[in-house]
């Protein structure tokens, strides 16, 4: 059943509120069915109530019922309806990270350690770049399959190298990627940071170019690096990265024709063209092109790629998260070569 055979039934999605839609009344916390939340935090979690409905063993109309009856409570409409699904309003956005933290905290309370992986389902979203992703998840899949786990993942794109924000706000449940001053600042704050962090792999920066580049007959020089062409990948978009700021310190620059954020992305023009590109060692399989490439100690030092798991402190002791994150620790040395 698609979603919108149903959502007639559910008027205040199709647009945004008139001012008149809802009466601006104080939500009465002693009339409010806790059981609400549970289905307002799937919808959050899902984007969507066809697949909130899935998750939760409803029904779609009970879903829809239960979204009206909370906007009812709250005075606000909560979700518009998407081409894709529903967008949260402000409110909702809101009101998501407190309310799936407190879900959280009473769920370990009624039932600690009780986290049963072929019986319980859960669904997680892990925040990761594609070349993360495309080499963790065979192994991850694997040991859920494994396991007969009824875990759900969903992928989210990765465009911070601080990736704080997304787990404060419980937008990703784990981040996973290289977060070198956010994991320093973990390990400043000690016990006292709401974030916690576990080591994966290291692995070392290297120069990539196509098989037969002119740069590729011999060791790669500080002279011949600065006067290639240069495509840089930046989950931000920004023009500049860690090798502009070594480059910086040494007095040296060079030309950065082509910006991308996908490792993808970054293999297929590399290996089509003259560019020169960095890349962790690691990942260079996950560019798709590894058989067309060629790679070169740098010229200049960049230290290493520390690849770290990051999530919150809230999920810590939760024993689906950490079971969760112990199938994350395990998949990872399979995931990753050099």
């Amino acid at each position: 059943m698609s979603e919108a055979r149903f959502m007639p039934a559910l008027p205040s999605l199709h647009s945004a509120p008139s001012p008149a839609a809802v009466s601006p009344v104080a939500p009465n916390f002693r009339h409010l069915d806790l059981n609400l939340l549970r289905v307002f935090d799937t919808v959050m979690a899902e984007g969507s109530l066809t697949r909130a409905a899935d998750v939760l063993a409803m029904t779609q109309p009970a879903v829809s019922h239960a979204v009206r009856r909370l906007r009812e409570t709250l005075g606000d409409e909560l979700f518009v309806r998407t081409a894709h699904g529903v967008r949260p309003s402000a409110r909702a956005e809101a009101l998501w990270p407190p309310v799936r933290q407190a879900l959280g905290q009473l769920r370990q309370a009624l039932a600690p350690g009780a986290y049963v992986p072929e019986r319980d389902a859960v669904q997680w979203r892990l925040a990761m770049a594609d070349a993360t992703a495309a080499l963790l998840a065979p192994p991850l899949v694997a040991a859920i399959e494994r396991a007969r786990a009824l875990a759900n993942l969903r992928v989210l794109p990765l465009t911070t190298r601080d990736p704080r924000g997304l787990l404060d706000a419980g937008e990703a449940d784990l981040a996973l990627g290289f977060f070198p001053e956010t994991v320093t600042g973990i390990a400043a704050q000690g016990a006292d940071s709401h974030l916690r962090h576990h080591r994966l792999h290291s692995t070392r920066y290297v120069g990539v170019m196509r098989q037969g580049h002119p740069l590729a007959a011999a060791p790669l020089t500080l002279d011949a690096y600065c006067a290639a062409h240069h495509l840089l990948v930046s989950f931000s978009g920004r023009p500049h990265g860690f090798v502009d700021q070594a480059l910086a310190a040494l007095g040296r620059q060079r030309r950065i024709m082509l910006t991308v954020n996908q490792f993808f992305t970054a293999g297929r023009v590399v290996a089509r063209s003259d560019l020169v590109t960095v890349l962790p060692a690691g990942f260079v399989e996950a560019t798709g092109c590894q058989h067309e490439l060629q790679t070169r100690e740098l010229p200049f030092d960049l230290g290493p790629v520390n690849v770290d798991m990051l999530w919150h402190l809230r999920h810590d002791a939760d024993p689906a998260h950490r079971w969760l994150r112990d199938r994350v620790a395990d998949a990872a040395p399979l995931a990753v070569v050099g």
